[in-house]
């Protein structure tokens, strides 16, 4: 993954903010919205962009275009600041590989005390049965 490329592909765009503020919000286009065309891009790879695209199929539109917002911050640099960090993390995220599992067996302590903690509940359980009515 190129950074530098990846950040010059970015399309912000700044509308105006939604929900209280007053006559600072009427006036003033503080919400930044990110725009990631990931299908034109060419700052990853085409193995990168198969992994990104199944990792982020939930978040991707039809046009395998990534969209982001902020309207946290009172100022547009700040949510542009934001929505760019956000993003990044997001892809940084998207591209790590989980480690392998290694599959492990039990210990013998493990299986024993199991086994002992099962018994347990088994007489537990056999002590609410009604006594046998034959002597």
């Amino acid at each position: 993954m190129d950074e530098a490329t990846l950040l010059r592909e970015l399309a912000y765009k700044a509308v105006r903010s939604s929900g209280a503020g007053g006559q600072h919000v009427n006036k003033v286009a503080t919400k930044v919205l990110l725009t990631f065309d990931l299908e034109n891009s060419r700052a990853f790879t085409a193995a990168e962009k198969e992994q990104l695209s199944r990792k982020l199929a939930k978040k991707l539109n039809k046009e395998q275009q990534l969209q982001l917002h902020s309207d946290t911050a009172r100022s547009q640099h700040r949510n542009r600041e934001l929505v760019t960090r956000r993003f990044l993390k997001l892809v940084n995220d998207a591209l790590k590989v989980p480690r392998k599992r290694k599959k492990t067996a039990p210990t013998k302590a493990a299986i024993r005390k199991r086994l002992e903690v099962k018994k347990k509940v088994a007489e537990k359980k056999a002590g609410r049965k009604r006594p046998p009515l034959d002597p």
